[in-house]
């Protein structure tokens, strides 16, 4: 029996997820690096009861590695359907992690599946898909690294129901923490006010806020026997900052804390 997926509702995603579903509508989903957006899609498709095709996106990605393509076999040239098409087929949920980081040539697949239409045209094959009517399609990025190179056109922004997700608050964090590793909780508390100082200091120093998924990496450290110092540099200071100085102002941060 499969295990079931842990989520700690945080407002209206739940039901505004169940909506688009049962309306056949198309879902984008905001939110910083680390803050839920992949284990909430992937509570949606376990509550749903949808199979979930997952693409992490990244500068290469291009149409055919959704789509599919044309290979060669033992019994000479074959289709092979892509992650994107197979869901599709399937009327399973798709789900491109990511999506600005990918190429805008792979970007315009999506636009006939994502409005009335629900159709992917596999122009090598010929083929016009109609989409399964439990297909839905579901992407996400971070609005941090959007800028005029990297982003959504308002054509395709426009063909979805949106929803913005943040670090979960205090209380919800913690519990997630202590869940996801096995600490105690007044540690995983400890670590989640630790977290949110070095959020503060994301506009000054960092690229990048430490995330729930660092916090669940250094608790996880910390049960494992790693003292918490130590787990907090290596798991939230290090991957945040390669600066000398900055580096050096994240220690007395920790050291405060612990």
């Amino acid at each position: 029996m499969k295990e079931s997926i842990n989520y700690i509702v945080q407002g209206r995603e739940v039901e505004i997820f169940n909506q688009a579903a049962q309306n056949a509508l198309p879902v984008l989903i905001k939110g910083p690096t680390g803050c839920g957006k992949t284990r909430f899609v992937e509570y949606m498709a376990q509550h749903l009861g949808r199979p979930l095709y997952t693409v992490a996106c990244h500068d290469d990605l291009t149409a055919s590695d959704l789509v599919g393509r044309h290979l060669i076999g033992a019994q000479g040239t074959y289709w092979q359907d892509g992650p994107l098409t197979r869901a599709v087929r399937e009327g399973a949920i798709c789900y491109l992690d990511e999506v600005v980081e990918a190429r805008k040539d792979t970007t315009v697949v999506l636009h006939p599946l994502a409005d009335h239409r629900r159709i992917l045209p596999l122009e090598r094959t010929g083929e016009i898909l109609h989409a399964h009517p439990n297909f839905m399609l579901v992407i996400s990025y971070n609005p941090g690294y959007q800028n005029l190179i990297k982003g959504l056109k308002p054509s395709t922004r426009q063909r979805f129901v949106a929803l913005s997700f943040d670090y979960p608050n205090a209380d919800h964090e913690a519990t997630i923490v202590a869940q996801e590793s096995g600490i105690e909780p007044l540690l995983a508390q400890q670590l989640v006010l630790l977290a949110n100082d070095l959020r503060r200091l994301k506009e000054h120093d960092l690229e990048e806020a430490a995330s729930t998924r660092l916090l669940i990496y250094t608790a996880l450290m910390i049960k494992s026997g790693l003292p918490a110092k130590e787990a907090c540099m290596a798991c939230l200071a290090e991957p945040l900052t390669d600066d000398t100085e900055t580096l050096k102002a994240l220690s007395k941060l920790i050291d405060a804390h612990f």
